[in-house]
């Protein structure tokens, strides 16, 4: 039986790049709208990521790290 592809949920507690994102961008003091703008994709991008429902490109994410100040290793490790 084969699984069908979709988000991979974390297991509770789990240390996930939604997390390190959605806390780098709040230590930022940035909005989900203005990351949004600065890595040039819509809000409800930014918001899947965070919830752990969208794995980015390479290049999207390294516009989020950039947008975030942040390494892509230091957001997806």
């Amino acid at each position: 039986m084969v699984r069908s592809s979709g988000p991979i949920r974390p297991k509770a507690g789990e240390d996930v790049a939604g997390d390190r994102i959605r806390t780098r961008r709040n230590e930022l003091g940035m909005s989900q709208q203005a990351l949004a703008k600065a890595a040039d994709v819509s809000r409800q991008t930014i918001i899947s990521m965070e919830q752990g429902n969208y794995a980015p490109s390479v290049y999207l994410a390294l516009r989020v790290g950039a947008a975030l100040h942040a390494t892509v290793e230091d957001l997806w490790r």
